[in-house]
């Protein structure tokens, strides 16, 4: 896949700081997943850049500042399938191809956190004021999108938040120790949109062959604030109970929400091998501040770009009780075991869409549902011998689209509405496995993936087929090469039998284009250590 990824990292110490900076920049050609079986998708370039740094000054034994800092630019081609059908003439406009559109997509993140922290004998706390940015800017092509789509949209969508965060613990007294802390966070979002749209008549045909442009600018605040109280409480020697309570608060150019959270979780440690533990959380999570209301809705009425309705309710803060019970057990021949169980009931059950061809995920909810599922895994050691397995199952339920009910079609929302669906990111079942042996600088690998239960069709009642990818590689570390600390090759190659599966069909709840898992590919990788 012309894949080309350079990196470094530079780390160290001096005095009283410590710093560590690394970067990235990757080039390949299967930036996003390919939307046809073919080994190589058409127009799937992506160029990115990434940058972090860390720094921090300790002014004693007892206090330091520190500060993180990040920066990612990216840019993407949106790929193409060949041979779709010309769906609308445009004036002037002849003979196009399907695999020729050129629509692109760049997408930036930036973030700064500031962080002191101060130890006492009895009083630990850390204050960390925070800022990030991020924008995505989608450019389409603005002729053939209009045959292939009838639709032509330019957008700008940035996000800004600013907010400050507090921790503490206080250890009370022997068997109790209190922790506490506040957040409080404000993001303003902006959407600037540009859309080349046709016109139709009554019935939904093209009535012209001249496009028109619809502008639109809008824009949401969201301002989130919480506190937390909470007591790790030794019971008993190798018992523990965490139990606390926090409020959140959610306001919002589109919603106003708060609510009361109780937490417990009972950790007990049987003996030096075996640890058991249950909880029970409740929780309270606001969605990101993106809104589209019906005067942006209403200005598309009559064209090429009008949803079926113009419900636009918004989203609400979803609401949902949590349960975990598990256990953890390491035999003395090198075995370790882990089982976990969890239920999750909620309201106002958040989902991600992607309703068109840019990569931009629209925040929607369901009335209530619910996702509850099962994990176990196990590795066992033996000097250079790794081997590891792990088994997954998870099941979902969601009934009645109760926000942004515009992207969907009318028969799909009466379905739902009805019956409780599976939510399309789904895996039903899901197992990994794997060995590895190491020897003398050496270690060669092979593991195994399989899946199955992605959703599909309509009100995503259909399931994808199975898939099942082996990949295998090999490492060589070499020592003592002057004036090298060490230089590292390793060979992978994923997908070994080429396996062609399916992610996606393009059809299921907020899914547009049909995806494909990676076809067979090679990797070398050098690491050099000064």
């Amino acid at each position: 896949y012309n894949t080309f990824n350079p990196s470094f990292q530079v780390g160290g110490t001096k005095g009283q700081w410590e710093y560590f900076v690394s970067g990235s920049f990757n080039r390949n050609n299967i930036g996003i997943e390919n939307p046809t079986p073919a080994f190589r998708a058409t127009h799937d370039v992506t160029e990115q850049g990434k940058a972090f740094g860390y720094a921090s000054y300790h002014f004693d034994d007892t206090s330091r500042i520190s500060l993180l800092t990040s920066i990612s630019n990216a840019n993407f081609e949106i790929p193409n399938a060949a041979g779709l059908p010309k769906l609308y003439d445009i004036h002037g406009v002849g003979d196009v191809q399907s695999q020729d559109v050129n629509d692109r997509q760049n997408e930036q993140n930036y973030y700064v956190v500031l962080s002191y922290q101060k130890t006492g004998s009895k009083l630990n706390y850390q204050v960390s004021p925070y800022f990030r940015y991020g924008a995505i800017n989608y450019t389409p092509d603005p002729v053939r999108d209009m045959v292939f789509q009838g639709v032509a949209e330019k957008e700008n969508n940035t996000f800004t938040t600013g907010g400050l965060q507090f921790d503490a613990s206080y250890d009370a007294v022997k068997a109790h120790t209190i922790r506490f802390g506040v957040l409080g966070q404000y993001t303003s979002e902006t959407l600037w949109t540009r859309t080349d749209v046709l016109p139709v008549d009554e019935a939904g045909f093209q009535a012209s062959v001249h496009p028109m442009s619809i502008q639109d600018n809008s824009g949401n605040w969201a301002a989130e604030a919480g506190a937390y109280l909470q007591d790790e409480w030794k019971l008993l020697k190798g018992v523990t109970l965490n139990y606390g309570v926090r409020y959140d608060r959610f306001e919002s150019s589109f919603d106003h929400e708060g609510q009361a959270s109780p937490r417990a979780n009972l950790v007990w440690e049987v003996d030096p091998s075996t640890t058991v533990h249950f909880g029970y959380s409740r929780y309270f999570a606001p969605p990101t501040a993106q809104y589209i209301g019906q005067a942006t809705l209403l200005k598309f009425a009559g064209t090429t770009n009008s949803p079926e309705n113009f419900n636009a309710t918004a989203t609400k803060v979803e609401r949902s009780n949590y349960f975990d019970i598990g256990l953890s057990h390491r035999f003395p021949q090198g075995l370790s075991i882990t089982v976990d169980g969890f239920y999750k009931q909620a309201k106002n059950l958040g989902d991600l869409g992607q309703f068109g061809r840019a990569v931009i995920l629209t925040p929607f909810s369901y009335r209530t549902g619910k996702v509850y599922g099962a994990e176990f895994g196990g590795n066992y050691h033996y000097k250079g011998l790794t081997v590891f397995g792990n088994f997954s199952f998870v099941n979902t339920a969601a009934k009645d689209v109760n926000s942004a009910q515009y992207q969907f079609p009318a028969e799909e929302l009466e379905y739902i509405k009805n019956h409780a669906i599976k939510l399309d990111h789904e895996g039903e079942f899901t197992s990994s496995a794997g060995v590895s042996y190491g020897w003398a600088g050496n270690k060669a690998y092979v593991d195994f993936l399989y899946g199955y239960g992605l959703r599909s069709g309509f009100a995503n009642t259909e399931k994808q087929p199975s898939y099942h990818v082996i990949n295998i590689g090999y490492e060589h570390v070499f020592r003592n090469i002057r004036p090298l600390k060490g230089l590292k090759l390793r060979v992978d190659v994923t997908n070994l039998f080429d396996e062609r599966y399916q992610i996606r069909n393009g059809s299921g709840l907020g899914v547009f284009m049909s995806q494909y898992g990676q076809r067979r590919a090679g990797f070398l990788t050098t690491v050099i250590q000064f």
